[in-house]
């Protein structure tokens, strides 16, 4: 992802001058002087900017690794994810630091994370990965949003908001993805820009471990996954939907549970296809295995899905019940174009083997007569495969990722005579024309089916100069005004052209005929509430029977918008069960303090669909006494066998920033559970400053019985009055 968007001819140029600063550098650092083959440049990040190593693989393996720079601490007061408390350079003394810089809607750093994982598993006695999170987006500065994206991408290693790219400008870092290892003294020894493959990545580590053995520790830093805390959802992270009226027959990428949910329109639980854990193995529903798949696409009985991160296309029989792949190797393509090595002259005929072509990250899917239609956002382009599974192409798009109309297809990959596209995400069509959401251009497209014409920008930032992938915005509006921020989504209604501008929190459409975008559901914030409606991240869109289905990624859930009386609800799966439940909780010692003060509660009665239940929690506090806002207002949220039973390990720990008073919170529902406990320890003092602050923990103890005719219960308010403490007035 680089800072501007520039020409190709200017791209070669930056290339060609980064190279020689990358040779200076090497110079500096006393390694050899020549780029090897194995260092070339190559297109990486946002933008197309040539980068490469700031010292090469094939350098390394001849003694390299010199200290560059020292290491940059930590700035106190930024936060942090998956530890308990902020680290700091010192206290990694003694190991290997490996830094990534990363944005999380970047294909390019998504693309990263399993190298890294790979890594630390392999290396993890004298490796820290510390995930350095810098925002592109407005919305991805916010902390709350990264902890949602290092939860679906199930990154377990420690990660830092860098929202005011400190960190980012004092490593000179200039594009996503950066790898920076800094050795076990707090010294810059060598640096990546862009991708790049594990037995690459572990070269340099090996080389690393071998040259600083005697200064690595096997101390163990202490991680605070922040994913085993999260509460239970029968859905996570939905990416994408279809709604066939037909059929009555809703169908959902239940993304971060790697499977496919299938429901009626009502919400009736129909049946889950795959075991429900990470994998690529095709079967039966019961034993097949996705990879957090997106895209879905229906022809009769045949549903296609885009199996993401296996790059991958699948073919799942609803007559057989029995999951095929039908393209891609399993394997990351490393050329937008199959066969063409770097900028080189295309082809004649580029349709290949479906079942033997790498693809790279396809996003959604969209059937048009025989062919299906592939959002191919690792190398941003669209894909086309006949229907029959024989032989896919690259349809439209240069390979380089930006907002530029023209040709379908270039001369030669990254040919600035052909289109750009930015990780495309969403795909829709009236029968005539390819609708694609642009998601880091934030723009949303058009090309014809039968390719006589070019590709074109119904709204977005294709009339730039420059600086087409950093405009966004939430701007209502036509060409030149209009604003979208990382739309994934799109629906196609006569006239009317429906958007999921993700990160605005919204759904929006188009009116095709004005060409003006117009907000339909959202106000920008994010949230739960059907009334006021309020999204977070929608993903994906889908129209049946008059009404518009989302998944709201953010909020594990499926949300309605009747498009006849403009009103949303949320839709409950019933009879939905999270991937493994059946197999029953599973015991463990409670958290609670026993001293700790105890209320009792009126019981709760709520029904088979129920999946979690509201509280409010309200806290008194004594005249002349207030909450200590220094200090961290925490609650923990257990369901217990009996009150001196075991717990059902489903403890939620979360806190209140800032301390209040009065705050609402949910609760996992767990059938094999008779109890809840809320236990909220606060920190309080003299609101005149004097004495000494105080500490206690309150713990509501809550009943609950099941009854399989009972509705959803109401929000139940857990009251608290904090006593004066003993001996003062």
């Amino acid at each position: 992802m680089g800072k501007e968007i520039i020409t190709q001819n200017q791209v070669r140029l930056k290339g060609t001058l980064r190279s020689l600063f990358c040779i200076a550098i090497v110079l500096m650092a006393g390694l050899p002087t020549s780029l090897p083959k194995t260092s070339k440049c190559s297109l990486v990040g946002c933008g197309g900017v040539h980068s490469v190593s700031m010292t090469s693989n094939a350098e390394t393996q001849k003694g390299g690794l010199n200290r560059i720079r020292a290491s940059v601490e930590f700035p106190t007061g930024l936060d942090w994810i998956n530890v308990k408390r902020p680290l700091s350079m010192q206290s990694l003394k003694g190991k290997l630091v490996l830094l990534d810089f990363w944005t999380y809607c970047c294909i390019n750093c998504m693309h990263v994370l399993p190298v890294l994982d790979q890594a630390e598993k392999e290396h993890g006695d004298h490796l820290v990965v510390v995930g350095v999170h810098t925002a592109k987006f407005s919305t991805e500065k916010d902390t709350s949003n990264i902890r949602e994206a290092v939860m679906r991408y199930d990154i377990h290693h420690p990660v830092v908001n860098d929202s005011q790219q400190v960190l980012w400008k004092e490593y000179g870092v200039s594009t996503w993805p950066t790898l920076v290892l800094i050795d076990p003294e707090g010294y810059v020894v060598w640096t990546h820009s862009g991708e790049i493959a594990y037995k690459d990545l572990d070269k340099v580590l090996e080389l690393a471990i071998k040259k600083y053995e005697k200064n690595l520790s096997g101390k163990p830093v202490q991680i605070d996954i922040e994913s085993k805390a999260a509460t239970p959802t029968p859905l996570r992270f939905p990416g994408k939907v279809i709604a066939h009226e037909a059929s009555d027959r809703l169908y959902i990428s239940d993304s971060s549970h790697h499977r496919i949910v299938v429901a009626q329109l009502d919400g009736t639980f129909v049946e889950t296809i795959g075991a429900g854990s990470s994998g690529k193995k095709d079967g039966s529903f019961k034993d097949a295995q996705f990879n957090h798949p997106q895209g879905l696409a229906l022809s009769k009985d045949q549903l296609f899905v885009a199996d993401t991160e296996n790059h991958l296309i699948r073919r799942i029989d609803l007559s057989t019940k029995q999951v095929t792949t039908i393209a891609g190797t399993g394997v990351q393509a490393t050329s937008p174009f199959p066969g063409v090595e770097g900028p080189g002259i295309l082809p004649k005929k580029l349709v290949r083997n479906p079942d033997k072509t790498p693809l790279g990250s396809p996003w959604d899917l969209w059937i048009e007569q025989n062919n299906i239609y592939i959002a191919m956002a690792g190398p941003h382009q669209i894909w086309k495969m006949s229907l029959d599974g024989k032989s896919i192409v690259p349809w439209a798009g240069n390979g380089s990722e930006d907002i530029v109309d023209g040709p379908l297809l270039p001369k030669r990959a990254y040919g600035p005579e052909g289109a750009s596209f930015a990780q495309p995400s969403g795909l829709a069509s009236d029968g005539k024309r390819l609708f694609v959401a642009d998601s880091e251009g934030s723009s949303i497209r058009s090309m014809p089916l039968d390719e006589k014409g070019p590709v074109e920008t119904l709204l977005g930032t294709a009339q730039l100069a420059k600086g087409r992938l950093f405009t966004f915005g939430d701007v209502d509006g036509g060409p030149g005004s209009a604003l979208f921020q990382h739309p994934l989504g799109l629906a196609y209604l006569p006239n009317k052209l429906f958007v999921a501008d993700t990160y605005n929190n919204k759904i929006k459409y188009i009116d095709l005929t004005k060409k003006t975008a117009h907000t339909l559901v959202g106000s920008g914030k994010s949230g739960t509430s059907d009334d006021p409606p309020l999204l977070d991240e929608p993903g994906g869109i889908s129209i049946a029977d008059g009404k518009l289905f989302i998944a709201d990624t953010n909020n594990h859930r499926i949300r309605v918008w009747d498009l006849r009386s403009s009103k949303l609800t949320t839709l409950a799966i019933k009879g939905l069960q999270i991937p493994g439940k059946s197999a029953g909780p599973v015991a463990t010692a409670s958290v609670i303090p026993e001293d700790a003060v105890r209320v009792k509660e009126k019981p709760i009665v709520y029904g088979t669909a129920t999946t979690k239940v509201d509280f409010e929690v309200q806290l008194s506090l004594p005249t002349g006494w207030k909450l200590n806002e220094e200090a961290p207002l925490g609650y923990v949220i257990q369901s217990r066998f009996s009150l001196k039973g075991p717990v059902v390990k489903n403890v939620v720990k979360n806190k209140v920033t800032p301390p209040s008073k009065q705050f609402s919170i949910s609760a996992p529902v767990y059938k094999e559970a008779n109890w809840i406990e809320v236990a909220v320890t606060y920190y309080y003092c003299q609101a005149d400053g004097k004495g000494v602050c105080l500490a206690d923990t309150v713990v509501f103890e809550i009943p609950i019985e099941l009854s399989p005719s009972a509705k959803d219960p109401s929000k139940q308010i857990l009251k608290h009055s904090i006593p004066l403490p003993s001996g003062r007035n």
